[in-house]
């Protein structure tokens, strides 16, 4: 069983009926880096998983870039809001490296859980994990020194300094590059 078996079942075991529909619904890209998979003031109409690569989530805030969330190599991803309420999204999610990515589109999957409750729950299971890990990135930045936000990036990621360029992950972290900086050099 490949990885991405493994990450839907560690979100919500299907039945074999089920999983089956469920797999057949993905479409697959290989993309190269820098490519766009949601433009601002487009509709996220997919929910994505990155088999290999790295996307950021990113928006634009008085002529800066600010990096919302890096996915790395077998991890889901999306636009949320834009996804579920099927509006423009003031996010952009762009590749960083050459990547494969897997996508769902909102319809197919939206038929599916009206089809099928076990994709249902997966689903539901899945955005409820979603929203856990965004209030831990919140409470990160609000109560964690910058010192122990990039220590904690490096213990769940040890890689990704060698991958995202340090820019993108100061603004991950919320802070400066100068600030990265002097962590990286005390580190």
């Amino acid at each position: 069983m490949d990885i991405f078996h493994k990450r839907i079942d560690g979100i919500s075991l299907l039945s074999p009926e089920s999983k089956s529909a469920f797999l057949h619904a993905w479409d697959e890209w290989s993309v190269p880096k820098d490519h766009f998979l949601v433009r601002e003031n487009t509709v996220a109409n997919h929910l994505f998983y990155i088999k290999k690569g790295i996307a950021r989530i990113y928006y634009f805030k008085n002529g800066k870039e600010i990096t919302e969330w890096l996915a790395l190599d077998n991890e889901f991803f999306f636009s949320i809001i834009s996804f579920f309420e099927q509006k423009p999204s003031n996010l952009l999610i762009q590749t960083i490296e050459p990547a494969v990515v897997m996508g769902i589109p909102h319809d197919r999957l939206m038929a599916l859980c009206d089809q099928d409750h076990e994709i249902e729950r997966w689903l539901r299971k899945a955005v409820t994990g979603s929203l856990i890990l965004s209030q831990y990135r919140m409470d990160s930045i609000q109560f964690e020194t910058a010192q122990q936000r990039y220590e904690k990036l490096l213990a769940n990621y040890p890689s990704i300094v060698q991958r995202v360029p340090l820019s993108y992950i100061a603004s991950f972290l919320g802070i400066t590059q100068e600030t990265l900086s002097r962590i990286r050099s005390h580190h």
